[in-house]
């Protein structure tokens, strides 16, 4: 037995060639393959009552029981097939553990859908004797099959994260490569098993050989729906932030009223909090906020009924009040450091000490198109300057949310007059003050340079924030 790894695990879907991978490898001396161990139907394999000695029950109960004992065998490197829907309760243990070797399996999205398309409508799963093939044809649903790429290409981009984030290399095999017996062979050599095959597995038949538009019942509906997917991302907003956690420290919540805001920075903090304490007679000091994920749980169940929500704001309002507030201000909560490489490295056009009445409109207007020309680049990951959360995509933000809990509610500037005491109704505060608005920026206000250009840039800017909140220009 190998010293490499302490078992491997099979990351597939159906219709991908994972069952045949599963038979070349258990006819290698040393490696045994428990077929979908983590199913949330059946234990191993439909006919299988246990596996290891493990019941699904017992596993039901505590599959982290299973993993341990697949990875105790003594006699050989066990595996075992996982998929994208399989018991999510394991998928943290099994890719943050390095001694578990990844072998990552796909195929084309379109010929593992027809395929299961074809295999539902026969019944046949396997096929071992071609005599008693079963022919049908697919018929081919646009919508069934965007859904099937998008759950198959979320998966694999976790995948692809998790082992990038925790320095680890899979073993990735497309579908035609099951056919190539050195690189079965391979596999073996990375696995750390010195069997080979000399040949492949004879009993698996390929069940459907042939091109795929003869294998659907109507080819030309398949081939309009295709034809409207974009391949290579030609219309794709690239993306190149760091992906963001949740920064659970920044929630604040209510004392008495059942309310979480998860805040986005973007210069209305402050009047959101301060309407929040009134609804429960506190200042905003007065409000929970600094907690960590376990007081945050602690938190919502302490509090049935509880409601979440955030506020999103015009991606050019926003600009320009980080700007005036975090890099032209030079006093607290500013960004010294990055104001003066600003100033510095990228020309920044902005006093060196604070802001007096010799700063014109004309000169605010210049040294905002050039914050936004930095943004453009910085965003992009072309600086070495941090991507800031005062200016981080408010997208991406609501990303980072996501990894404990969207909020309820996602509410925009412009609307909050009607929704925050909407909201404040629905939890039991009657009469709540009024909405806030946010102050004015100064020295000088957004209406007073505001422009198409200055529009045309920020949209060049935030273009992910347009398209997800249906921005259009600011005035």
């Amino acid at each position: 037995m190998a010293d490499t790894f302490s078992c491997f695990v099979i990351f597939a879907e159906m219709r991908t060639g994972s069952n045949f991978l599963e038979a070349n490898l258990n006819a290698m001396d040393g490696v045994m393959c428990h077929g979908e161990a983590f199913n949330p139907h059946f234990i191993g394999y439909p006919n299988r009552t246990e596996v290891l000695g493990i019941t699904q029950k017992m596993r039901e109960n505590d599959p982290h029981r299973l993993l341990a004992e697949i990875q105790r065998q003594p006699d050989a490197v066990a595996g075992f097939r996982y998929f994208h829907d399989h018991d999510p309760r394991v998928l943290d243990a099994i890719l943050d553990d390095p001694s578990i070797g990844k072998i990552i399996l796909t195929r084309n999205p379109l010929d593992s859908y027809v395929s299961w398309k074809i295999a539902r409508s026969t019944g046949q799963w396997k096929l071992t004797n071609v005599a008693r093939r079963k022919d049908a044809k697919a018929q081919f649903d646009a919508e069934e099959f965007s859904a099937h790429v998008e759950t198959l290409q979320a998966f694999q981009v976790t995948l692809l994260n998790r082992l990038q984030c925790s320095g680890q290399t899979g073993f990735y095999l497309a579908y035609e490569d099951l056919q190539d017996v050195d690189v079965m062979n391979g596999l073996a050599k990375w696995l750390g098993v010195p069997a080979r095959l000399e040949g492949l597995d004879s009993k698996l038949k390929r069940q459907n050989p042939e091109p795929v538009v003869s294998k659907v019942s109507n080819p030309d509906v398949m081939i309009d729906a295709l034809t409207g997917l974009d391949r290579f991302n030609l219309s794709r907003t690239p993306n190149f932030e760091p992906r963001r956690g949740p920064a659970v420290p920044g929630y604040v919540a209510g004392v008495v009223t059942p309310i979480l805001y998860l805040p986005v920075r973007n210069g209305i903090e402050d009047p959101v909090t301060g309407w929040m304490g009134s609804l429960d007679s506190v200042s905003p000091d007065g409000l929970i906020s600094k907690m960590n994920q376990k007081q945050l749980r602690q938190w919502r169940r302490g509090n049935p009924g509880h409601r979440s929500f955030t506020v999103v704001r015009h991606p050019l309002a926003r600009a320009h009040t980080v700007f005036c507030t975090k890099i032209l201000s030079n006093g607290p909560g500013s960004l010294r450091k990055i104001r003066d490489t600003l100033r510095r490295r990228f020309n920044l056009e902005i006093p060196e000490h604070a802001v007096d009445e010799t700063y014109s409109r004309p000169q605010h207007r210049l040294a905002f198109e050039q914050f936004l020309m930095f943004l453009k680049a910085n965003l992009a990951g072309q600086t070495s300057v941090r991507i800031d959360p005062n200016w981080a995509s408010q997208t991406q933000v609501l990303c980072g949310f996501s990894e404990l809990a969207m909020p309820d509610l996602i509410l925009r500037e412009e609307d909050m007059t009607e929704d925050l005491p909407w909201l404040a109704r629905k939890l039991g505060r009657m009469n709540p003050a009024p909405a806030p608005r946010a102050e004015a920026d100064h020295p000088h206000a957004l209406s007073g340079i505001y422009d198409a250009e200055l529009e045309a840039l920020c949209q060049s800017v935030y273009q992910r924030d347009y398209l997800t909140f249906g921005y259009g220009p600011w005035r």
